[in-house]
């Protein structure tokens, strides 16, 4: 076109654009003419053009520049930001895309070419819903009933929405959309926690904008949002604490003027709830940021926050025990205290939701050990949290020495990394109180600076001593097995230094004392067990429960393998399965309950009486609740066996029938309902083979239905008729033949009578099988056969 052609549209367009509604206008026209008529804002041209980013970019930068018959750049800005704020709303679906596009792209550039009135005309207006209820916001709330609406539904949620669109999908990263996010962040959070907590469709958004911010943001800002979001620091405005989130009609939320609470009780409560809610948000948050390794870097930066914590703790004094203390100093004293709960809630929070693959490189490794070994060199283990504190050095220190002794493949860039613990380990060698700690600590810093070309050979056995003491305290295991038990797959055992041969004939000989409390011993190193076979027998009591577990699988795998010198020593295997059965710890016991089953399987003639008689009649002086942990567990081992026996079962059908049976009487609720799962479970697998003992297990059964008070007990009994019959499944008129008409009487009374609606499912269940079988019965199938008859 010709120059004064291009310069009198430019004309036309400057002053249509400056006119009310003038940025739609030319929005719309500049789109319409690139393909030639208004039919390309819809269907099929709209889709195409929405693809077409040049076209947006170009709109968006001719929106961004103002034109020379305006007199004032703030006045052009006046003018034109709320119409560009308009654009993202609008409805028309075919042309929205296009619009939302050019908003967000005349949005960036205006805040990359004029950062002050950008942020003045475009992002606070962006983001005032969200400002108006933070708590940097000076509310005159003394004005406002309790209840009134500070920001409706739709207001919150076309504000989110728009956030989103801006920076998310704009995907600028400036200084100038950062900082003004950050100032709503805490706002945005509490938003999130809140959705997270009820049905909303405002949860998506806000994560995406949580964590856009958080991936976009340098390492050190985005840290210190998360110590605001935590409520550690006040990096990050929060929601004013005079307001109040509450469900909106359409899926929202909006957000209201909450009333005061009079009972402290109550606001105390409400306070400690709303606490605990953030913090299980802001974990499963940082649980999408665990490959960016924030999730890691924030978790040793709250390990840090807590030894320095605990260091002002023990340099001020408690005004509340000291005399002469003043009220300031008894707030402080407060704040203090409540700032270490809030950091020990949130370590806990973070080793329980995201510490599977927190670390993700050597760095902050290294970092986690650092935070660990300086709290060690500031505060050596001591007063009532001594053994925690011990514990969590053993920890450090032996993970150290698992990645020095080969466990990680180290280059020697993960050597340098490495060698920023060398200070703390001497210091450490030097000043803590326990000689076993100070000697694995110097050998660590030796294996370091070497790049582990010299490790001592007490680097190993010094290490599980350690992790041996701190864990049991020097104290026996049940067995009088020594806590200091040798690892079964320690690689330096038996060709250490002196002082690990020493270590280990101290093992012996501790092993061969007689046990003070009269029961049978453990075995020990005058067993005529093989050397190998020994070791692992003393691992299985080792107080640590991962060596512990992984010396009773070891052990369970060779019963497997029908190894003759184990099965040689079966009574003694058996008694160390049945001695950690007893163990708190879940990966324990589980692998003693795997033994004990493997080895039941084996020899069931000789293994199944003794657990029988245990199960039927607990160990004397243990307590109810305990006595009755170990029969629930009992009862699993049991029907593992049953399971392995398959159709050899049948030859032990009454004494697993009646140890059952007695133990559905048993004062226990929970014992009771798991001797019934039990119970139904062998009846499923003997179908058939059930024969007359079947009227007592309906009796049996009957009456727990009928009369137990517990609802999970009665639940049970119904499940074991639900077992019943699927397991005889067609043989059910032939083997009940005698008692279906009771099974059926009480199933009908359970649907009718029960207030429990878990127990009425299963006798509908329970029903819905019988009705199936006698169906079965009365109407078999009807079957064309083809016969082919020979004549003569």
């Amino acid at each position: 076109a010709p120059a004064w052609l291009r310069r009198l549209c430019g004309h036309l367009l400057s002053e249509r654009l400056l006119r009310p509604g003038g940025v739609q206008a030319v929005v719309r026209g500049v789109l319409e003419g690139t393909d030639g008529e208004w039919g390309a804002l819809s269907g099929a041209g709209a889709e195409a053009a929405a693809l077409d980013w040049r076209k947006c970019d170009a709109v968006g930068k001719i929106l961004a520049a103002c034109p020379q018959q305006c007199l004032s750049l703030e006045d052009y800005y006046k003018q034109v930001c709320p119409q560009i704020l308009d654009l993202l709303h609008i409805q028309d679906k075919a042309a929205a895309r296009q619009f939302q596009r050019v908003a967000t792209t005349t949005l960036l550039t205006m805040a990359r070419e004029q950062p002050q009135l950008a942020e003045r005309h475009l992002l606070q207006p962006l983001l005032a819903p969200l400002r108006r209820c933070s708590e940097d916001t000076e509310l005159a709330l003394e004005d406002l009933t309790a209840g009134a609406v500070l920001v409706p539904e739709a207001e919150l949620g076309s504000c989110v929405e728009d956030v989103l669109k801006v920076y998310v999908v704009g995907n600028d990263s400036s200084s100038l959309l950062l900082g003004s996010l950050q100032s709503v962040l805490g706002v945005v959070f509490s938003l999130y926690s809140f959705a997270k907590q009820n049905v909303s469709y405002l949860r998506s958004p806000c994560q995406d904008i949580l964590l856009w911010f958080l991936e976009k943001a340098e390492r050190e800002q985005s840290l210190a949002v998360l110590e605001g979001l935590a409520r550690l620091s006040s990096h990050v405005p929060t929601l004013h604490p005079q307001c109040q989130l509450r469900v909106g009609s359409e899926g929202g939320a909006a957000i209201i003027v909450g009333e005061t609470i009079s009972d402290e009780d109550e606001a105390l409560y409400q306070k400690i709830s709303l606490e605990q809610c953030h913090v299980e948000s802001l974990v499963e948050l940082l649980s999408h940021c665990q490959k960016s390794g924030l999730a890691g870097d924030f978790f040793i930066h709250c390990l840090k926050e807590l030894t320095q914590v605990a260091a002002e703790d023990e340099e001020a004094p408690n005004p509340a025990v000291e005399p002469g203390g003043s009220l300031l100093e008894l707030e402080q004293y407060q704040a203090r205290q409540g700032r270490k709960l809030q950091v020990l809630q949130l370590v806990a929070a973070l080793c329980e939701g995201v510490s599977d693959t927190v670390f993700t490189d050597i760095v902050q490794v290294q970092g986690f050990l650092a935070a660990v070994l300086q709290r060690a060199c500031a505060h050596p283990a001591r007063g009532p949290g001594a053994a925690a504190e011990a514990q969590t050095l053993a920890m450090a220190m032996g993970l150290t020495a698992a990645m020095l002794g080969g466990a990680v493949q180290l280059k020697s860039s993960d050597f340098v990394v490495l060698k920023r613990l060398v200070p703390l380990l001497e210091e450490l060698s030097h000043t803590y109180p326990e000689p076993l700690t100070q000697e694995l600590a110097s050998d660590l810093r030796i294996a370091i600076l070497t790049h582990g070309a010299c490790s001592p050979g007490t680097l190993g056995t010094a290490a599980d001593g350690l992790l041996g003491r701190k864990a049991g305290t020097g104290a026996q295991s049940p067995a009088g097995v020594p806590s200091r038990a040798p690892s079964p797959t320690s690689p330096r055992q038996g060709h250490g230094s002196p002082s690990a041969r020493r270590d280990s004939s101290q093992e012996q000989s501790s092993c061969r004392e007689p046990r003070a409390s009269g029961a049978s011993a453990a075995p020990c190193a005058d067993s005529p067990a093989p050397a190998g076979l020994q070791e692992l027998l003393l691992s299985a009591y080792d107080p640590q429960p991962p060596s512990r577990a992984a010396a009773l699988r070891h052990l369970a795998s060779l019963v497997t393998q029908r190894d003759p010198e184990a099965l040689r020593l079966q009574e003694k295997l058996l008694q160390v399965f049945l001695e950690n059965l007893q163990h708190e710890d879940a990966f324990v016991y589980l692998s003693a309950i795997q033994g004990i089953a493997l080895l039941s399987s084996e020899y069931p003639e000789r293994i199944l009486p003794v657990l029988l008689a245990q199960y039927e009649c607990p160990a004397q002086g243990t307590e109810d609740t305990r006595a009755a942990v170990t029969r629930m567990k009992l009862g699993e081992v049991l029907m593992r066996v049953t399971r392995a026996l398959g159709d050899m079962v049948f030859q032990h059908r009454e004494p697993l029938i009646r140890a059952f049976l007695r133990g559905a009487r048993d004062p226990d609720s929970a014992l009771r309902a798991s001797s019934l799962s039990n119970l139904g479970e062998l009846c499923q697998h003997l179908g058939f083979q059930l024969g007359s003992i079947i009227q007592e297990v309906t009796c049996c059964v009957t009456a727990i239905a009928r009369t137990d008070p517990e609802a999970e007990v009665r639940r049970a009994a119904v499940h074991v008729v639900v077992l019943l019959l699927r397991g005889l499944s067609e043989k059910v008129t032939e083997v009940l033949r005698d008692v279906l008409r009771d099974l059926y009487r009480l199933l009908k009374h359970v649907v009718t009578a029960e207030r429990d609606a878990a127990t009425v499912l299963q006798a509908q269940l329970a029903l819905e099988e019988l009705d199936t079988a006698v169906r079965r019965a009365l109407f078999p199938p009807q079957t064309l056969q083809k016969k082919i008859v020979v004549l003569p």
